[in-house]
């Protein structure tokens, strides 16, 4: 994966890229949790640290609730590809 951020004036833009598919929950919790909680450099040690821990702490709780979501889908998807008379196909996407 590749990430790179440019900087100029007024705003900042983001472009990250994958190989073989999309980006894992992971990279998404990351990018969800530095939005809800950005950490300045100039901010003081003990007041940057804790923000660091609680934007970890903020990444881990996304990061579960976007996999529940994920599975969910699946269940739905699989439902309706079965209901559709695709058995096996509905097996292959209730698979991780």
């Amino acid at each position: 994966m590749f990430t790179q951020a440019m900087q100029t004036g007024a705003f900042q833009v983001d472009v990250a890229t994958s190989n073989n598919g999309g980006h894992p929950p992971e990279f998404w919790a990351e990018q969800a949790a530095k939005k809800i909680i950005s950490v300045t450099d100039t901010a003081p040690d003990v007041i940057k640290s804790q923000a660091i821990a609680f934007q970890n702490h903020v990444e881990q709780v996304v990061l579960y609730y976007m996999k529940c979501a994920i599975d969910c889908d699946r269940s739905t998807v699989s439902y309706m590809v079965t209901e559709a008379g695709q058995p096996q196909l509905a097996e292959i996407i209730r698979r991780p």
